[in-house]
């Protein structure tokens, strides 16, 4: 029995509203596809979810889980964030037709060029910002923030334009609710995920550390040999600056990274210092200055916290 919240999704056959083409990836119980809408002739993105036949199955996304994606994705909408067209559903798979984002994952654009300048992560960075801020003010954890899940428009021009994608761990985060789980790629989950803490918005912003120092040396912080040693350095906080990667790089971009590593979230739940939102009006603050030529590096990640109200 269909519960009265349950999402509705079109029982129609994919295939006669859009062609399938091409795979363009695939994950543990998802497979995207190009595809084409036959009605307008646009282009766009079909992720097929396999969904789990019963409860005892470990195979496929059990229906709950699905509904959490797509009602999520039904309510954002943000230059930085992957957006939702249209949802079907057949017996074996939930079908969301998803806005099309070909220049590849930002993992690949890293790997062929090995680490950016300052001023490129900088560009990054402050498009993430944006992106993230936009879900934190609606109280959307993302929970798997890392380069697989962040997409180029284009990699062709000089500053690509980004797409925050996956929300398949994406959780609304409820006052007074505690919500705990362990979920996510070990190299990028924040401490309380692996101490199976009650998480928050905060989880996020650890995550954008990580991709921050990836960012600007091409290294990890955090990964280890074994996955146990990379979440043991996780909850030890223990990284550092090795010189062969960071020779280059600013105290204040350092800073940043270490503002955002931070491991007892009751810093963060009390002031939020280093919630998007604050760190985005560090952005508008810093450009701001730029513009006015006082003389500050372009290329610096500026960590100084505002008064600015965080979501």
């Amino acid at each position: 029995m269909r519960s009265p919240n349950m999402e509705t999704f079109k029982q129609q056959k994919v295939e006669d509203f859009y062609d399938i083409g091409e795979e363009l990836g695939s994950g543990q119980f998802a497979i995207v596809k190009k595809c084409r809408e036959k009605s307008t002739g646009l282009e766009y993105a079909a992720k097929f979810i396999k969904k789990r036949q019963s409860r005892a199955s470990r195979r496929g996304v059990c229906r709950e889980e699905i509904e959490r994606e797509v009602s999520i994705l039904r309510q954002v909408l943000h230059p930085n964030v992957i957006t939702l067209h249209d949802v079907f559903e057949n017996r074996t798979d939930v079908v969301l037709i998803l806005e099309l984002v070909s220049g590849g994952e930002l993992f690949d654009f890293l790997a062929q060029k090995e680490s950016l300048s300052e001023e490129e992560a900088t560009s990054f960075i402050k498009q993430i910002l944006e992106g993230v801020n936009y879900l934190h003010a609606m109280k959307i954890a993302h929970f798997d923030l890392k380069p697989e899940n962040i997409m180029l428009l284009d990699k062709n021009i000089p500053i690509p334009h980004i797409k925050l994608i996956d929300f398949g761990l994406a959780h609304e985060i409820e006052d007074g609710v505690e919500f705990k789980n362990i979920f996510g790629t070990p190299e990028f989950v924040a401490p309380e995920i692996v101490n199976y803490e009650p998480l928050g918005l905060e989880a996020d912003m650890w995550s954008i550390g990580v991709i921050t120092y990836i960012l600007l040396s091409g290294a990890s912080p955090f990964l280890g040999d074994t996955k146990q040693e990379t979440l043991a350095n996780i909850t030890a906080v223990s990284y550092d600056f090795d010189e062969e990667f960071f020779s280059q790089t600013s105290e204040l971009a350092k800073d940043f990274i270490r503002k955002l590593l931070v491991k007892d979230t009751r810093r963060w739940t009390t002031s939020k210092p280093w919630s998007a939102g604050s760190l985005w009006s560090t952005w508008r603050i810093s450009r701001g200055n730029m513009s006015a030529g006082d003389g500050s590096s372009p290329s610096a990640l500026s960590p100084c916290v505002t008064t600015s109200p965080a979501p």
